[in-house]
């Protein structure tokens, strides 16, 4: 079983920061790919960022203002200069080799302006 604890959203004012972290646990042999997505009301969930064999990939309306990087089996998001079209729920994801990809339970980001 495989588990994805994310952590580290919030409130913040437009033009501020936040750092979400992701770590994943149970039986992990390998990943191939983590990343985050977000779902905002009332919107499809997208892909916000992605890294994949040390290869990192953005959505076009964060690029420049997120960083994605992994320490083994945690993910982080860095996210400056927010503004209110960010705020949604955030989701950590994860791949294995094989696998099918596990989700983490969300963390909220709410940027006022």
């Amino acid at each position: 079983q495989v588990r994805l604890v994310e952590s580290g959203g919030g409130l913040v004012q437009a033009g501020g920061s936040l750092r979400l972290s992701c770590a994943a646990s149970g039986s992990i042999f390998s990943i191939s790919v983590m990343g985050w997505s977000r779902q905002a009301p009332g919107k499809q969930r997208e892909m916000v960022a992605v890294t994949r064999g040390g290869v990192t990939d953005y959505a076009e309306s964060v690029k420049g203002r997120f960083t994605i990087s992994r320490d083994k089996n945690t993910v982080y998001l860095q996210m400056n200069s927010l503004k209110p079209e960010d705020t949604a729920v955030y989701y950590c994801n994860m791949k294995m080799p094989g696998s099918n990809y596990y989700w983490g339970q969300g963390t909220q980001v709410t940027v006022s302006s």
